[in-house]
């Protein structure tokens, strides 16, 4: 075979045959990185040490050392132990798909009787032993009828209909765990005992349709999560526990925040106590906008399907839409609207009211816009995943030249904000050209660059991920982490020329002709439901004083304290600070536990003493220490705390 040359990570080359290995590699250069190697990358691509290569290329060996990787395959595997062990256990369930997803994989199976908690024990034993066979993992090629006829021999419908799904002219790969073989396109480890036995576990079961068509079957989709050693499952056992202790639904339920009904699936009653907390961030962020140079406005919910025509979504879009049809009045056909999904061809038209003039930009635009998107029931999760929600959406009408500055702008503008809300630890990620896109390279080039040096001229780095920007232009992803380590995307940057053009937006420039803004998406929370959600979970219920919905109780010891409490609750209120009176005939004890409970911020007790000497007892939440003091300073102490931290 001709020979071709592989260049390694410290730049040097070395010349192989075509088709040489990975495998043939790392044995070439030593015989503990052949032991060692578990997968490869080829020009960036992960790359199965069984797998030939065929031309020039750039190349590293992976081992177990390379997290990212090596957890891939880990998981990517165990998806194909489980489902051999599945069919271990019993003959007649049938596979379908297995990918990897956040911590794990889930596998689907077609099954007539529902797995139970004591199934998914004894799949796990047998997964153990599956591992501790250390079984070679072998790959192959096969023709396209070769591996539909050895799928209906034995009765793997779903495995058919995949195969028929993929395009003429593509290699169809099988994998071989053992003596059990999928349809995959790889890569996997070497044997079953490169799987760490200890380091994985089987979570829930949960329905799915085939494919995510709710007209096809019903399956069991069985989850599990695994990690490159024991004790990084623990770990992340100990953050699950931790999570159910925030879980919002539960705490929204003690505090008294919000619920849902089956009546209004996806949709949020939100309660006194939930609203004032939307409320007030809504505030917070109305100051915020209005001194960073936003013009606020308010949009349309229910528009013509004529506009989102134009703007593209019905096409992309309307399997997400929720159709309003009007009979109107002398019409022969009835109109057929859409409640929102999104806010932007509503600010395209409000830009498109009046003539703009280079000098007007840019423009900023902002909306609390309240949207609808319909959701799979099955992905709805309390305020997190819903259908109707209200974003801190804007939009900035800008020149091409505009887009690095107002880039900066936006990122310090937001990064105040995460610190505001304290969340410290946040990251960037600088998504670019995908495969299919519309624009110039050149112009990507341009694009790409102004995002990344505005990234660095803020004073932050990024992580680029490759391929994953939209198809008119690239973006940033701000990702926060929260108290227990978990992440969550929030805020966004869009570059969108093609809205713009499809909308009709123009401005006149200094030559005095026509020309077409760029428009940058942007939101700093996301959706209000959803954030507060993970503000929620990440304070555990204990939110900054200033965004609690119920800041102080005022607390009784004895009847005779009554009056007292009701001057202290007037004098805190006067103060702008949020406070009630309890002066129940009930201990103080049972009192302090249900207003902790409820994650009362501050608790004051009031008894004969206090009533005599004009001082509170008070007491933080989560704090088992009580401090007696004058009125007239907490009532200045609690005032400063419930200041809004732009007003402070």
């Amino acid at each position: 075979m001709a020979p071709i040359s592989l260049t390694f990570p410290d730049g040097n080359s070395r010349s192989f045959d075509a088709g040489v290995t990975p495998a043939d590699v790392a044995a070439s250069i030593s015989n503990s990185l052949a032991k060692k190697a578990i997968s490869a990358s080829v020009n960036g691509q992960h790359w199965d040490l069984q797998w030939p290569i065929n031309e020039d290329a750039s190349i590293a060996i992976n081992t177990m050392q390379d997290d990212a990787p090596a957890l891939e395959l880990i998981r990517h595997d165990l998806a194909h132990i489980m489902a051999r062990a599945v069919q271990e256990l019993w003959p007649d369930v049938k596979v379908t798909i297995g990918p990897v997803r956040d911590n794990g994989w889930f596998y689907d199976f077609d099954r007539e009787e529902p797995f139970t908690p004591e199934d998914l024990g004894a799949i796990e034993a047998k997964m153990k032993e599956i591992i501790n066979a250390r079984e070679p993992v072998k790959t192959e090629i096969w023709g396209r009828d070769e591996a539909i006829d050895y799928y209906n021999a034995r009765n793997e419908p779903f495995k058919v209909e995949l195969v028929n799904r993929i395009p003429e002219g593509e290699p169809l790969r099988m994998y071989w765990h053992g003596d059990w073989q999928d349809l995959c396109r790889g890569p996997h480890l070497q044997h079953t005992g490169q799987v760490p036995a200890d380091a994985f576990k089987l979570t829930h079961v949960a329905g799915a349709y085939w494919l995510g068509d709710n007209t096809r079957p019903m399956l069991q989709r069985i989850y599990g999560v695994a990690f490159k050693n024991r004790k990084d499952l623990k770990a992340w056992e100990t953050m699950m526990e931790e999570a159910a202790k925030r879980d919002h639904r539960k705490l929204g339920r003690e505090m008294d925040l919000f619920h849902m009904q089956e009546e209004a699936p996806g949709q949020v009653f939100w309660h006194a106590n939930g609203w004032k907390i939307y409320t007030t961030l809504q505030d917070y962020m109305r100051r915020q906008q209005e001194r960073d140079g936003y013009v606020e406005v308010n949009t349309p919910q229910v528009i013509d399907r004529k506009l989102w025509e134009a703007s593209g979504h019905w096409d992309k879009y309307q399997e997400n839409m929720f159709i309003v049809e009007v009979d109107e009045e002398h019409a022969r056909e009835k109109t057929v609207n859409a409640l929102k999904p999104m806010n932007c061809p509503g600010h395209v038209q409000v830009f498109n009211q009046g003539l703009k003039s280079y000098r007007d930009l840019p423009l900023r635009i902002a909306e609390f816009g309240s949207c609808n998107r319909y959701e799979p029931s099955g992905a709805l999760h309390g305020i997190m995943r819903v259908r109707g929600f209200t974003q801190d959406d804007g939009h900035i009408f800008c020149t091409e030249e505009q887009i690095g500055s107002e880039t900066k702008k936006f990122i310090a503008f937001l990064a105040k904000i995460y610190d505001d809300l304290g969340f410290k630890d946040w990251t960037i990620k600088l998504s670019t050209r995908p495969e299919k896109r519309i624009g110039s390279d050149e112009t990507w080039d341009k694009l790409e660059k102004s995002l990344g040096d505005a990234c660095h001229a803020a004073g932050y780095d990024f992580e680029v991920l490759e391929g994953e920007g939209a198809f008119y232009g690239p973006k940033l992803e701000f990702t926060l982490t929260d108290a227990i380590g978990r992440t969550w995307q929030c805020g966004t940057l869009q570059v969108d020329s093609n809205l713009p053009e499809r909308l009709g937006a123009s401005y006149i420039g200094p030559d005095g002709a026509k020309h077409r803004p760029v428009m940058l998406h942007r939101a700093t929370l996301g959706s209000f439901e959803r954030f507060i959600g993970i503000l929620i979970e990440n304070s555990a219920g204990h939110l900054p004083f200033w965004l609690a919905p119920r800041q102080v109780v005022v607390a009784s010891i004895v009847s005779e304290a009554d009056e007292y409490v009701n001057e202290v609750v007037a004098a805190l209120k006067a103060a702008g600070v949020r406070a009630e009176a309890d002066i129940r005939n009930e201990k103080i004890n049972y009192k302090v536990r249900e207003h902790s409970l409820g994650k009362v911020p501050v608790i004051l007790a009031v008894g004969a003493r206090e009533v005599e000497e004009k001082t509170v007892t008070l007491r933080r939440l989560g704090q088992k220490q009580t401090a007696v003091k004058a009125l007239n300073e907490v009532v200045a102490e609690l005032s400063k705390d419930a200041t809004p931290p732009d007003l402070a």
